[in-house]
């Protein structure tokens, strides 16, 4: 039983050295050729769409981490089988450690190229290398076999374990030494792997220093009566910090303003790409528009108003002059990463931006800095394009975008909603005045009405704060006199063309969840 523990401990500590490698070599070739990254960017891509809402309705912002503490647990586990049956005659373990590397190296080479196959190759290798080591040390601590331990010629038979046990003392300590020596290597290579290469790539220092440009025409200040600030109600623009984030990039990319660069191309009358400093010639505007994700349950948080600066995309577009034929654009992001837009809503004169600040600051690393797209009245998965690099005009009926293949609409306009921030849900509240806050939303359409419900009663309406634009949402708060014993709250909004968020529940897929939020609390 012992040594089973020191053979599961080999097996950890050897795949724990190959991962090391990997990550070290990996700060040389780029993230993605990394084993974790490669295969957690695979399991991303692969994962059906049911248990990809669920990860992120359950984990929220915090499914990345997730996905990366169950693949650490199922490489633990896979690691201590491998050590546990290898032995010196019979390498089984080393080649599920081989198996493992195989099948990274095509999950990196898919992601990058034939060169990002080198760092898993070779971590393999030098794990495969400690593993076959340390088994060599482990099987010399074996005891032998009765008939090796007897001894001959009439020889007591209880002296020998004795002495073998005795002349096993220093193989054991080697063996400790061993995996002492190996865990170390894995832990300051995998450690100082992934520091190294965050350090070597990082560009939140550049970001720091760059100076965003004044816009020719700047948002209007906020009216004081458009953020009612109410306790418990969701603030009008949300803080950088608070925004939400829903993207497949595992690891964020770090894409400095010098090597950026966005290439217009397709279905053009001319081919134009534009760098960050062409960008600065440019005249830029500042504009307030509300984001959502499509993957927002009703009621949900993964919503969020802020103040964008950037480039109008229909500018853009009309210099390279799109053919009339062309209906889409499919817009890709440095990690590869693709959306589809109708062309006509990114012409139409709404506030659609190639943006680059965000809030008054450049564009956090994780919200796309040093570009990305914002689309007012889509849905991200179809607009909202972060580290954007390319726009290629084309047709929906040639092109098919990231989710679009997975079977999310094609199209993805934001639907009418809303959601109530206060009184909590499942909370106690003392009767008398309650006052019952949320926000709502219709980007471009605008919001007209607020409506709520107090357990099957009547629909009131609530009031309104005022409206910026129709491109953001708007609080509204509700005075009610709470009377004591359970009670169920709900809302639904109109917007500016006097359609009613629909009563009907469904789920996120394939465009986005409709219903009545709710709030269920106790009156004391």
């Amino acid at each position: 039983m012992a040594n089973l523990r020191v053979r599961v401990a080999a097996g950890i500590v050897s795949a724990g050295v190959a991962l090391g490698v990997a990550e070290l070599l990996a700060a040389f070739f780029g993230a993605d050729s990394a084993p974790l990254n490669a295969l957690g960017a695979t399991v991303v891509d692969h994962t059906p769409d049911g248990i990809r809402e669920w990860a992120i309705s359950t984990f929220g912002t915090s499914d990345k981490a997730v996905l990366y503490a169950c693949m650490a647990v199922v490489a633990v586990v896979v690691a201590a089988i491998a050590g546990a049956i290898e032995r010196t005659s019979r390498a089984a373990g080393s080649a599920i450690l081989a198996v493992f590397g195989v099948v990274a190296v095509l999950a990196a080479v898919a992601r990058t190229s034939a060169s990002g196959a080198l760092p898993t190759i070779i971590g393999v290798g030098v794990g495969i290398y400690a593993l076959r080591l340390l088994t060599r040390r482990i099987d010399a601590t074996e005891p032998q076999s009765d008939a090796e331990t007897s001894s001959a010629g009439g020889e007591s038979v209880t002296g020998a374990p004795e002495k073998v046990a005795a002349d096993a003392t220093p193989e054991r300590r080697q063996v400790l030494q061993g995996l002492l020596v190996v865990g170390g290597l894995a832990v300051v290579t995998g450690v100082g792997g992934r520091l190294f290469g965050v350090r070597r790539s990082d560009v939140s220092g550049e970001r720091a220093a760059v100076e965003l440009p004044q816009p020719t025409a700047p948002e209007l200040p906020i009216a004081p009566g458009a953020d009612l600030r109410v306790p418990g109600l969701t603030p009008y623009l949300t803080a950088n910090s608070d925004f939400y984030r829903i993207d497949t990039a595992l690891i964020v990319p770090q894409v400095s303003k010098d090597d950026w660069s966005l290439r217009i191309h397709g279905m053009v009358d001319r081919e134009i790409r534009l760098t960050w400093a062409d960008l600065a010639n440019r005249p830029a505007v500042e504009r307030l528009v509300t984001l959502a994700c499509v993957s927002n349950p009703v009621g949900g948080d993964l919503i969020g108003n802020a103040r964008w600066l950037g480039y109008r995309l229909d500018e853009l577009l009309a210099e390279a002059g799109p053919h009339p034929d062309a209906d889409m654009v499919l817009s890709h992001s440095t990690d590869g990463w693709t959306a589809g837009t109708p062309l006509s809503v990114l012409t139409d004169g709404r506030d659609a931006l190639l943006a680059v600040g965000m809030n008054g600051e450049p564009l956090p690393v994780v919200h796309g800095y040093p570009a990305r797209l914002v689309v007012p009245g889509l849905f991200g998965y179809v607009s909202a394009t972060k580290w954007v690099t390319e726009l290629e005009v084309t047709r929906f009926d040639r092109a098919t975008a990231y989710w679009t293949r997975r079977g999310w609409s094609a199209l993805g306009p934001v639907k009418t909603g809303t959601r109530i921030d206060t009184p909590r849900p499942r909370g106690r509240i003392k009767q008398g005045r309650t006052v019952v806050a949320g926000v709502a939303w219709a980007q471009h359409r605008g919001v007209r009405t607020v409506e709520v419900q107090i357990d099957n009663g009547p629909w009131q309406p609530a009031q309104l704060a005022e409206e910026h634009s129709i491109d953001t949402w708007r609080q509204w708060t509700f005075d009610w006199d709470a009377t004591p014993g359970p009670h169920t709250l709900r809302a639904r909004t109109t917007d500016g063309t006097g359609e009613v968020q629909t009563a009907e529940r469904r789920d996120v897929v394939p465009d986005g969840a409709t219903g009545y939020p709710s709030v269920t609390l106790q009156v004391n």
